[in-house]
């Protein structure tokens, strides 16, 4: 047991700093489909450890995407900072919501807020998350501040805590597996 219990307070710790870039950090330059995707994977990869699982973006997701006007089409074959911003909320957000549910979403915050707001408050949103859960793996108290969260956010703090847990519970799962096969 000792031994599992270090390994989920290795994976805690670790995750203490994820950082997901903010609007202003996304690169102002237009790029190429394969950039985005190895953006995009760079990002994430410290998050969603297992692409074998779930991929993380594939050329073909980003089509099917710009297919259902859930990110608005490339000019001339290249994607700029407001594609990526959307590409990294969809990827996350898609393990725990509905595309249907994400591209609702996205239109809401969008028209509430401001993609610009809307996005790098998500990119807060889902860190805090992260970090609870982080705190909770390392075996850490932590005081979750019990607020009223404005209705414009509800659905991404919602969206964020579920996908926290999720990592978690994976995480939780995988470790007991192993300690299962090493019994």
């Amino acid at each position: 047991m000792d031994k599992l219990e270090e390994r989920m307070i290795e994976w805690g710790e670790a995750l203490l700093s994820v950082h997901l870039p903010r609007w202003e950090e996304l690169p102002e330059l237009d790029l190429y489909m394969d950039q985005v995707i190895t953006l995009v994977d760079q990002y994430l990869s410290p998050i969603i450890i297992q692409p074998e699982k779930n991929a993380r973006l594939t050329p073909s997701m980003v089509n099917n995407y710009v297919k259902k006007e859930m990110i608005p089409p490339p000019v001339r074959k290249r994607y700029n900072r407001k594609h990526v911003a959307f590409l990294i909320a969809i990827t996350l957000l898609k393990q725990v919501l509905t595309i249907s549910e994400i591209k609702n979403g996205i239109l809401f915050q969008g028209k509430a807020i401001g993609i610009r707001n809307a996005y790098n408050a998500y990119c807060e949103i889902q860190e805090k998350a992260i970090h609870q859960v982080c705190l909770q793996a390392t075996k850490q108290t932590y005081e979750e501040q019990v607020r009223v969260i404005p209705i414009e956010y509800l659905a991404a703090h919602s969206a964020s805590k579920a996908f926290a847990n999720k990592l978690l519970a994976e995480k939780m799962i995988e470790l007991e597996t192993d300690y299962l096969k090493k019994e």
